[in-house]
């Protein structure tokens, strides 16, 4: 038998096809770009924020160092760390370049430290386009690009608004698995609206929020009983600026974040844009979605309002839809998950478990369905939690002394988003039967999903 010849290669050991033993195949150039020219003005205050955080941790040692000041040392410090904070700025800018292959998104930072991330396509999971305000009045913007298994987003600060918007096409087309010469030509997927929150019902739902009638009597009750306790002015500010600002962050805060919530369907997803003066476009991206909760204040339910919140496995996207009435809502929750129907009515733990839990045992509820497993919790404030059948990571089986006394148990679904639902107070025999069942549900669920891919 005789030998065949090898196969030549080509640069970095790769092999070259037959008929290419002519030319070998040259790697494409890299074609490097930097951010907007207006980055190097952001970065600047960089030094400056040091400073400000020294004379925050030790506010007595700074207060004593600026007495010390004389006008000339004050103008020599100015003429220093500003033109410093400048370069600064402008050298970190310099120094940051970004490029796209073909497989991955590359980007060099770093002044005195370089720092290369390589982040792979196929791991890309959502592509996200941030504005503040100051942003905005500029035209330009942050990507933030969520990528499987990390835990901290890398980013593109600043891009031009443009800009920006193309390469995220780009990069979802490639995640996609669209050829390169052909993602330009791709464009951003097109997008069909499921639903619009008006700012007139997102004020009133917030109003009628029990968190933001809570906080904001917190705040303004503790401070005066602080002072009548204690007649200290430094501990009433303590106390009391940190509940006007949770307070404030509850109602103010909540309706500038979610003002003009727009969701949209779109082949890479579903797109969710938001905000009145930081403008945020955000992606759910499809088959990462672990857990589906329906959240129902008390004083909503005569409006049939609901809150939808989603667990996605290593995102921090939380909230799908801030405020709708329950079938608009459930029309959404359909596009995320395909095939399933919010059920209408849930199972309750048998009577005795009021032994163990007086009055509350009732919020509780369970349904098993062919897609997902559903248990809801609360009575005031109630939370329905739908896990898809496949996101099911393990299920666990526990008993507390006095759940063991009478027959009880609570049945565990772990999901891959590190979130747990719980079905709590179940019969010990119904929850042992339940563990076995859904523990082969979950498998067959594995074995029968989709894949997570882009534009499926």
């Amino acid at each position: 038998m005789g030998n065949t010849p090898a196969a030549p290669l080509g640069p970095a050991g790769t092999t070259v096809p037959p008929g290419d033993d002519d030319s070998v195949r040259e790697e494409k150039p890299l074609f490097e770009r930097r951010l907007h020219p207006v980055t190097p003005f952001r970065r600047a205050w960089a030094p400056v924020a040091v400073l400000a955080g020294w004379a925050v941790h030790d506010p007595n040692q700074a207060q004593e160092q600026l007495t010390r000041l004389t006008t000339t040392a004050l103008l020599v410090g100015l003429a220093v760390i500003v033109p410093g904070a400048a370069l600064y700025g402008f050298l970190s800018w310099w120094f940051t370049h970004f490029a796209v292959t073909d497989t991955e998104l590359r980007i060099r930072t770093g002044l005195l430290f370089r720092r290369t991330a390589h982040i792979r396509l196929e791991r890309l999971q959502a592509v996200d386009i941030t504005q503040p305000l100051l942003a905005r009045v500029a035209g330009v913007a942050k990507l933030k690009l969520d990528v499987v298994g990390a835990d901290k987003k890398d980013e593109l600060a600043y891009l031009g608004e443009g800009e920006a918007r193309m390469l995220r096409a780009e990069l979802l087309a490639r995640a996609a698995g669209f050829a390169p010469e052909s993602a330009h030509e791709v464009g951003e997927a097109p997008v069909r609206r499921l639903l619009h929150v008006p700012p007139a019902v997102l004020a009133v739902s917030l109003v009628l929020t029990g968190a933001t009638w809570g906080s904001l009597a917190a705040a303004l009750v503790v401070p005066p009983l602080l002072w009548f306790a204690t007649h200290s002015v430094w501990t009433v500010l303590a106390t009391g600026v940190p509940l006007l600002g949770a307070a404030g962050a509850s109602s103010v805060g909540r309706f500038v974040g979610e003002y003009d919530w727009t969701v949209g369907e779109s082949p890479d997803g579903l797109r969710i844009d938001h905000g009145l003066l930081d403008r945020t476009h955000e992606t759910v991206p499809p088959g990462r979605v672990q857990t589906v909760r329906i959240v129902e204040p008390l004083l909503w339910r005569r409006r049939g309002w609901v809150r939808v919140e989603l667990d996605v496995a290593g995102s921090s996207n939380s909230v799908l839809v801030p405020v709708a009435p329950r079938e608009v809502a459930e029309a959404v929750i359909a596009a995320v998950l395909p095939g399933v129907i919010v059920p209408a009515s849930l199972d309750r733990p048998p009577r005795r478990a009021g032994w163990c839990v007086p009055f509350w045992w009732r919020g509780y509820g369970l349904t098993v369905t062919d897609t997902v497993f559903v248990a809801r919790h609360g009575l005031l404030r109630r939370s329905l939690s739908l896990v898809p059948h496949a996101k099911a990571q393990s299920v666990r089986l526990t008993q507390g002394p006095w759940e063991r006394l009478k027959g009880l148990a609570d049945v565990h679904i772990d999901t891959g988003a590190g979130k747990t639902v719980t079905a709590r107070l179940r019969d010990a025999v119904e929850a042992t039967e339940l563990l076995q069942a859904q523990a082969d549900r979950s498998r067959t669920g594995r074995r029968e999903a989709r894949p997570d891919r882009w534009m499926a």
